[in-house]
């Protein structure tokens, strides 16, 4: 598949990118520090960009088979990034004709046992409160978009290599919740959610093992 990969330069993107070319994926590395990323395939494009503009959002994802966000930022709310970035990149899907695209956020996003998200529990962690509204946002804008859209809903993000040893769980968090899951893993999920097409219009919680 031709898979555009936005944040291409995170821990997860990273991840993402290598991971995809092994598959043996075309992967256009989309991002504003691509020339760093560590190694070279012919089956890797970088693509210098913001997602912040338009036209540099369409050409990176015209002809692509699906697009995957893993877009990051600070936690103090003030980094749009993750919010805005989506809502650029979901309006040039539309205009691309492009469907399939598949996100990473935050685990207060996934339904809490009496309703609502567990964003919106007051015991929710304070601290978390300003990046989970971004993902929040990120979210709606997906679930409003009428693409075939997932959103991975992750734990602390450890950045260490795939294991395989990790769980999922649709729109709740998964049982065993260990909190946390390697990057390798998040990439992992991510690519095998893509190349069997699981979890269309569903959050999905995941935990490592």
């Amino acid at each position: 598949m031709i898979l555009t990969v936005f944040g291409a330069t995170g821990q997860v993107g990273l991840h993402l990118v290598q991971q995809g070319l092994i598959k043996g994926h075309q992967v256009r590395a989309f991002g504003r520090n691509v020339h760093t990323i560590p190694f070279e395939d012919d089956n890797l494009t970088r693509i210098k960009g913001t997602v912040f503009d338009e036209g540099e959002v369409l050409a990176a994802i015209e002809g692509a088979d699906a697009v995957l966000s893993v877009l990051g930022g600070s936690f103090d709310g003030l980094d749009k990034t993750r919010s805005l970035g989506i809502k650029t990149i979901v309006g040039q899907m539309r205009k691309a004709g492009i469907m399939r695209i598949i996100a990473l956020g935050g685990l207060g996003i996934l339904d809490a046992p009496d309703g609502g998200l567990l964003i919106d529990e007051k015991n929710y962690p304070e601290e978390y409160l300003p990046v989970g509204k971004e993902h929040q946002k990120a979210w709606e804008t997906l679930r409003d978009s009428g693409l075939d859209w997932t959103f991975i809903c992750s734990p602390n993000i450890i950045n260490a290599d795939p294991t395989g040893d990790y769980i999922t769980s649709v729109n709740v968090p998964p049982q065993p919740n260990n909190f946390r899951i390697n990057s390798g893993d998040l990439a992992l999920c991510i690519l095998e959610a893509v190349e069997k097409h699981e979890f269309s219009q569903q959050r999905v919680g995941i935990s490592a093992l």
